[in-house]
C-alpha cells in the first residue's frame, strides 16, 4: 500500500508539473503567428530562441518632394531668393536590406545587417539672369554595417520585453561625387543627403515592449541613435529619437494587418564639411537639416506556418508623415514603401 501511494503521489506531481509548463508555455508571447513580428519598417521588433537563426531582405522605397520651412510649404523661388542658387525639386530613396538573427541563448540574440542605398536628387538652377535650368545628380553604394544586441527581459502573461544595443560601423562612404553644371566636366563632392554613410561610429539604444492576445498583438519601441565624434570632414549627422507604436489584427494562421504610428526627432547636422558651399545649395546648409516628425503606416503579414515553406514571412507596409517641422529650408518627406522576406530555422 506504501507503495501504491508514492506511486501516485509521484503522477500527481508529475501532472502538475506537466500542467504548469503547459500553461507557463500557453502564456508566454509567441512569434510564430502572422502578427508575431512588428510591421516590416520596424528593426529590433523580436528575438528568437537559443540556436534560432533568421535571414531577412527588406526593400524601402521613400520619396521627398516640394519644398518646406519649418511647417509652411514654400517654393523654389523663395529658397532663390533667399540666396541659394541651386535648390532640390525631389529625391526618391532606395535601400536593399540584408540581415541575419541568431540566438546563441534564450536570451541574447545577435544581428547584423548591410544595406544597398541608391540616391537620386533633381535639383533646379537659377541664373544671374533669372533663367532656370535642371539637372539631376545620383550616388549609389553600401552603407554602414550596423552589428546588433536583443536581451530579453521577461516573457510572461503574453508580455514580453527586451532590450536593444546597436553599433553602425562607417563602412559606407560619405565622398560620393558627381558632375553638375558648375562643375562640368569634373565631379564634385555631394551634399550631406545624398551621401552614402554617416562616416561616424554610431550607437543605438532602446527597448521594445510586445503584447498578444488570441487575436491581436501590439508593441511599442523607444530608440535613440547617438554619434560618436565627427567624421574626417569635420561634421556629424544629428541624433535621432524616436517612439514607434504599432497594432495589428491577426485574421487567421497565416495573414494579419497593421496600423503604425511613430513619433521622430531628428538633431542638425553638427559641424560642416569645409568642400561644400552652404549658399549654393540649400542641401550644403547644414542649417537646413534636422526636424520633428509624425508618421503613420498601414500593412501587412504573411506567415506560412505549415508546408514547404513553412517559417517563410513576407511583411509590406505604406507610410506617410501626418506632421512635419524641418529645420530651416528642406525638401518634405512623401510616401514610405517597405517590403520583406524573413525566413527562420
Amino acid at each position: 500500500m506504501k507503495i501504491l501511494n508514492k506511486v501516485a503521489l509521484l503522477f500527481v506531481l508529475a501532472t502538475q508539473t506537466i500542467y504548469a509548463q503547459t500553461n507557463q508555455e500557453t502564456n508566454l508571447w509567441k512569434s510564430g503567428r502572422p502578427d508575431g513580428h512588428a510591421p516590416i519598417s520596424v528593426m529590433g521588433d523580436h528575438y528568437h530562441n537559443k540556436g534560432d537563426i533568421m535571414f531577412s531582405y527588406r526593400y524601402m522605397f521613400m520619396n521627398m518632394s516640394d519644398l518646406l520651412q519649418r511647417t509652411s510649404a514654400v517654393n523654389n523661388s523663395y529658397a532663390h531668393d533667399a540666396g541659394y542658387m541651386v535648390t532640390p525639386l525631389k529625391m526618391p530613396m532606395q535601400m536593399h536590406m540584408l540581415g541575419v538573427m541568431y540566438a546563441v541563448s534564450n536570451k541574447v540574440t545577435l544581428s547584423a545587417m548591410m544595406n544597398y542605398i541608391t540616391n537620386n536628387m533633381d535639383l533646379q538652377m537659377r541664373m544671374p539672369s533669372g533663367m532656370t535650368s535642371k539637372f539631376s545628380t545620383k550616388s549609389n553604394g553600401f552603407g554602414d554595417l550596423k552589428l546588433g544586441l536583443l536581451y530579453k527581459f521577461i516573457n510572461k502573461n503574453k508580455n514580453s520585453l527586451h532590450g536593444i544595443v546597436g553599433l553602425s560601423i562607417p563602412t559606407g562612404t560619405i565622398e560620393a561625387e558627381d558632375e553638375t553644371p558648375m562643375s562640368s566636366p569634373n565631379k564634385v563632392q555631394l551634399p550631406y543627403p545624398m551621401q552614402i554613410g554617416s562616416g561616424t561610429y554610431d550607437l543605438d539604444l532602446g527597448f521594445t515592449y510586445l503584447g498578444q492576445t488570441t487575436d491581436f498583438s501590439w508593441g511599442s519601441q523607444l530608440k535613440a541613435t547617438y554619434r560618436f565624434g565627427k567624421n574626417e570632414y569635420e561634421y556629424s549627422l544629428g541624433n535621432k529619437y524616436s517612439f514607434n507604436n504599432w497594432f495589428a489584427y491577426k485574421t487567421n494562421n497565416w495573414l494579419s494587418f497593421s496600423g503604425r504610428l511613430e513619433g521622430l526627432v531628428v538633431e542638425s547636422i553638427n559641424g560642416a564639411n569645409p568642400n561644400l558651399m552652404p549658399m549654393m545649395v540649400t542641401t550644403a546648409d547644414t542649417s537646413n537639416s534636422g526636424g520633428t516628425f509624425i508618421n503613420a503606416g498601414v500593412g501587412f503579414n504573411i506567415y506560412a506556418f505549415k508546408g514547404s515553406l513553412k517559417n517563410v514571412r513576407f511583411g509590406f507596409e505604406y507610410a506617410l508623415p501626418i506632421y512635419q517641422e524641418v529645420i530651416g529650408i528642406q525638401l518634405a518627406q512623401q510616401q514610405t514603401f517597405t517590403a520583406g522576406i524573413q525566413y527562420s530555422l
